[in-house]
Formats: structure tokens, sequence, C-alpha cells
């Protein structure tokens, strides 16, 4: 409010209150750009965005959420770096100064040359690129297709599985539960060995399960990048229930990126919404 308040800005900034879906239908049918700069990462969904797609209109966005996925040269502009730079206002600043250099140097310029029909013909050849590249992906069709396709079948196929034979399936997952809430707390690490020969890290882990099944879980080796299943090696000697796990990982990722970690495991059980326990090495 204090920055449509000044005199240079009054003029061509307008504040739209109570902005709601009802006023967000009129203006997408007649907007030519829609910029988006929020401090990545907090973009929303970015529907937005995608709503302008259909209407004809291009973006000029931070790269973050549906943006960052989207983005490419030749569909609109872009803002950021794909990285979180918090609030530091050195960075708000360059930002800042990149976005007005954008829109007086690439964006208007595209916008108001014009041909002898006064066509823009490089900022309509920009539209028709992001409304076909664009609208097939970021839609609801396509959202509602992949969430019947990817979930709403397979779990109308899960509970079919589990109704079969008096229940027999889903009486096996109660029974694996159960077991699971009465040795989790009774699971634990052992030794953790790492070595590094010249391509990649080797993680050897021991994983005691007391009277749980091994069959019931699965040990994996986490990271933020990357989650591997850790192969089962052998009993370790003169145990009842000591296991060896390991996995190796490319060299290029630092070792301390990645650790143990214990979770549940049943062919068809959705990990972790039915059975959320984890276990973490160390």
């Amino acid at each position: 409010m204090q920055f449509i308040a000044r005199p240079e800005a009054r003029c061509s900034v307008i504040f739209l209150s109570d902005y709601d879906m009802i006023l967000t239908e009129h203006l997408v049918q007649g907007v030519d750009l829609w910029i988006n700069t929020p401090r990545r990462p907090w973009e929303a969904c970015g529907t937005s965005g995608m709503k302008v797609l259909v209407n004809g209109g291009l973006n000029f966005s931070e790269l973050d959420g549906w943006w960052a996925e989207a983005y490419v040269p030749e569909v609109g502009w872009a803002l950021g770096d794909r990285k979180e730079h918090g609030d530091d206002p050195n960075w708000d600043r360059e930002e800042a100064n990149t976005l007005y250099d954008l829109l007086e140097r690439e964006v208007i310029p595209e916008f108001y040359t014009r041909d002898a029909t006064n066509i823009p013909v490089a900022w309509t050849t920009r539209i028709r690129e992001s409304m076909a590249r664009l609208t097939p992906h970021f839609s609801s069709n396509r959202a509602v297709r992949e969430y019947t396709e990817k979930f709403y079948l397979p779990a109308a196929e899960s509970y079919h599985k589990r109704a079969e034979n008096n229940g027999a399936l889903a009486r096996q997952i109660v029974d694996w539960q159960r077991s699971l809430e009465q040795n989790w707390g009774k699971l634990r690490f052992g030794e953790l060995k790492i070595t590094t020969d010249n391509d990649k890290h080797l993680f050897v882990v021991q994983v005691y399960i007391n009277a749980l099944n091994r069959q019931a879980i699965k040990v994996e080796l986490y990271s933020a990048t990357m989650t591997k299943q850790m192969e089962y090696q052998e009993q370790i000697p003169n145990t009842t229930d000591g296991h060896i796990y390991r996995s190796s990982v490319p060299v290029t990722y630092p070792a301390s990126n990645f650790t143990p970690r214990i979770v549940p495991y049943f062919p068809g059980v959705a990990i972790p919404i039915e059975s959320p326990q984890i276990l973490w090495q160390g």
C-alpha cells in the first residue's frame, strides 16, 4: 500500500482487494504478462500462472514451484537461480534489478515491436510455444488423469486384492502391523563401517531385529537426494537376530550425506501412510 501511494507509481499500479477466484477469472482472460516474484521457496501451487497459459498470457516468475519445472526460454521469462537465499536484502536487490532489466530490455520491446499489421510477431510466437508446450501438462485434465491412473485405480485394485478370500490378505497385513507395533522398539543398529575406493563409498551396517521377521522391514541408505535399498549380506555370526546389510554410492556424493535407516515393508502396503515407523542409525 505504501508503494502504490507514491506519486510515481500511482498512475501505473492498482491494488485489488479481496482477491479471489471470481476476480482471477477476469484477470487471466485479459492479462498479457503474469509476474510472480515470491522469495523461494514460498511459491504456492502456482495455479494462477497455469490459468494464464490457456488464456494466451505469458509468465515471468521466480524459478520456484511449478515455474521451476515448466520454464524454458522459449515460453516466458524467469528470475532466480533455483536456490534459497532467505531474506538476504542483497539478493532481493539483485533480483529486483534483474526484473526491471529484463522488462526494459526484453519483455516490453518484444511486446511493442509490431509488423505492418500491428502484430507483435515474436510475442505471439512465444504465446504459441507456451500454449503448445505447457497447457497439455499443467492442466486439471492432466492432474485428474494422473490421480486416477496413479492413485485411485491402484487403490481400488488394492482393496479388491485385500478383500478376496474373505479378507485373507487384509488379515495378513493386520498381523504384520501388530508385529511391528510389538517389536519396533526393540530394533537397533550395530556398527556402521564406511570405506572408500576409487569410485564409490561402501556402507556396511549391522542391524538387530529381535523377534521381528527380517522380511517385515527394509534397510535403506538415505540422503536428501537419493534413497537406496541396502542389500542383505549375511547373518552376524553367533547371533540369532543380527544381520549385515550393505550398499554403495558413487564418490561424487559425500559419504557424510548418507544415513542408514529401517522402514516397514509389506508388498502392496503404502509406506509411510499405512505404517509410519522409521528408525535412523545413530
